[in-house]
């Protein structure tokens, strides 16, 4: 079908944001999340599909500053809102929109792409590879304790409205952001995402809490969570579910957890989103009993092969030439000499004559981008080949990360 692709302007966005709406189901948001949206919504950098004068596509993004190996904060268009109305199912729209949208990202020079995807399945043939992972955890704090490390009688614990706390808290955030690859500086307006809290949202759970941690009278960490109150025969089966915990410290860390783990009238403790390496995993005395379900988060892709993978460090020396393949940017496909270290790197093109190294598409790129996922682990599924005797082990060591990468939140 002929559509008309274009920018999204204000006047249309509750139509636009409808199409996206009756997409995931067809409620409607709380009106202070909708506003929300609506004033983080970057208008030139949003794109509606239109039948006629029915919106029936989506799709847009958000200018992220997200770290990288190394530590650098690197320009990262954020996508999202992507939809297709359930009518148009099939027509070529949705790839008309990754083109211009990749497209448009070239222009602007960004070398990253990142989303999150409703649907895994949907995003790899645009280029996109799971890049980072997360666990759900349910504590069973009836039977779970934590040993804690030297100092975390010393942190101080208080309650603090959250909004009051909100400026302490986005400082705690600001200093954690460069030392965990995949987290994003939030840029204005973003820090009224972690405050959001529709009461319509709620589903039984009070009101947004916050508790900060202190030592020396200076805010070293803070938690947000909710409590949902249940009682049955044997007692109390209250749920704390916590929103976000970050640290400067283990201590601090520490105390926030087990404060967290022994709120009165709880009897278990529900994360939805924690780094797969988080030190919470190995304070408890039962990780059986903390109910890990472990699930794909953010998901990379290079707009510009080059210029990305010299935007990060890398563990070990590397001299690698990649035979990379691009499909859907073909600007990308060809061979790229890759050499770093941990105190910078060059990607360029390589010679002609110069024999590839490793073989391996653009989403593989994506996936070991940010250090989470082994270039040796994508070759286990044969999806990495490794041409030159060793310039696996070498690839594979120099793009890990000794922190494991994680998204703090959605987009």
């Amino acid at each position: 079908m002929t559509a008309d692709l274009r920018e999204l302007s204000q006047r249309d966005w509750d139509r636009w944001y409808g199409t996206l709406e009756r997409a995931f189901g067809g409620l409607h948001e709380a009106p202070e999340e909708r506003e929300l949206w609506d004033d983080l919504t970057e208008y030139d950098r949003s794109l509606g599909l239109w039948d006629g004068e029915e919106c029936v596509g989506t799709a847009g993004a958000f200018s992220f500053r997200m770290t990288v190996p190394g530590g650098a904060l690197v320009d990262a268009a954020g996508v999202t809102m992507v939809s297709v109305a359930a009518t148009h199912r099939r027509r070529g729209l949705l790839t008309s929109m990754m083109r211009r949208q990749l497209d448009d990202l070239r222009e602007r020079g960004e070398a990253l792409a990142v989303l999150t995807a409703s649907e895994p399945a949907i995003y790899g043939r645009f280029g996109y590879g799971a890049a980072t992972w997360l666990f759900n955890v349910s504590i069973d704090t009836a039977r779970v304790r934590l040993t804690v490390p030297a100092g975390t009688d010393e942190v101080r614990l208080r309650y603090a409205v959250p909004a009051e706390a909100a400026a302490a808290c986005e400082a705690v955030y600001a200093r954690v952001v460069p030392g965990r690859p995949g987290m994003l500086a939030r840029q204005p307006g973003w820090e009224r995402l972690p405050l959001l809290d529709p009461e319509r949202d709620r589903d039984g759970a009070s009101p947004l809490q916050c508790v900060l941690a202190e030592r020396g009278g200076e805010v070293v960490g803070y938690a947000y969570f909710a409590v949902t109150s249940g009682w049955e025969v044997q007692g109390p089966k209250g749920v704390v579910r916590v929103r976000a915990v970050e640290a400067l410290d283990p201590a601090a860390h520490a105390a926030l957890w087990r404060f967290l783990c022994d709120i009165d009238l709880t009897s278990r403790v529900e994360s939805l989103n924690v780094p797969v390496d988080d030190p919470l995993l190995h304070l408890v005395s039962d990780v059986r009993r903390c109910g890990l379900v472990m699930r794909d988060s953010l998901h990379v892709r290079p707009v510009e092969v080059g210029a990305a993978l010299e935007a990060r460090t890398y563990r070990a020396p590397v001299d690698v030439v990649l035979d990379v393949t691009d499909a859907f940017c073909p600007w990308n496909e060809g061979r790229w000499r890759l050499t770093g270290d941990p105190k910078g790197a060059s990607c360029k093109r390589a010679d002609d004559d110069a024999p590839a190294d490793l073989a391996l598409s653009v989403r593989e790129v994506g996936s070991a981008y940010l250090g989470g996922v082994s270039l040796a682990e994508l070759a286990r599924a044969g999806r990495v080949r490794e041409l030159r005797p060793g310039a696996l082990a070498e690839a594979s060591l120099a793009f890990g990360s000794e922190v494991a990468p994680w998204l703090p939140h959605g987009f």
